[in-house]
């Protein structure tokens, strides 16, 4: 099934730092080979291959917002930050919207939940178009573009997946 043209690609990708989602849709593109990314990252570890790290960058520093006294909200919780504040991928959203130019997804986590909401955040998908997301109490998915009628790619919303469920693990949701 795999090739060796396409075990030296894959090797040329990660070299080069490409992603494990980059290097699914690189498969798609130039193979025309369909695999998961679960199967991608079996492949790598299979042929010997390393996905590089990428340095994180140093976090920009920010004024502290000023303290306000906590208050509760409709669910009887207590909110410290104000609902706009989130914590996700991009703490900054120019970082965000350079990564949608870059063709890249960037997904945050809401530090205060949207009523009705177990969780939440937004999104910013590879061609620039954002959305809210939530997941309700009854762990129901709901997505709200900002533009009526837009519909990600596929391969957009693979990425969200990945990104999304990399933050709420990271938070402790997994």
């Amino acid at each position: 099934m795999i090739s060796d043209e396409m075990r030296q690609a894959i090797k040329e990708w990660l070299n080069a730092g490409d992603s494990l989602a980059d290097v699914q849709r690189k498969l798609k593109e130039k193979f025309d080979l369909v695999m998961t990314y679960m199967d991608v990252r079996l492949l790598v570890i299979e042929i010997g291959a390393e996905v590089q790290d990428k340095p994180e960058p140093a976090p920009a520093k920010k004024p502290l917002p000023p303290k306000s006294a906590p208050h509760a909200n409709a669910e009887g919780m207590d909110d410290v930050a104000d609902a706009s504040d989130t914590l996700g991928v991009h703490d900054d959203p120019d970082a965000a919207a350079d990564d949608a130019l870059n063709g890249t997804v960037s997904v945050a986590v809401d530090r205060v939940v949207l009523p009705g909401a177990m969780v939440s955040g937004s999104v910013v998908f590879s061609d620039g178009v954002k959305a809210r997301w939530m997941i309700d109490r009854m762990g129901r998915f709901g997505l709200e573009p900002d533009v009526e009628g837009y519909q990600p790619s596929e391969m957009d919303l693979q990425e969200f997946q990945m990104e999304l469920r990399s933050e709420l693990a990271r938070m402790g949701y997994a």
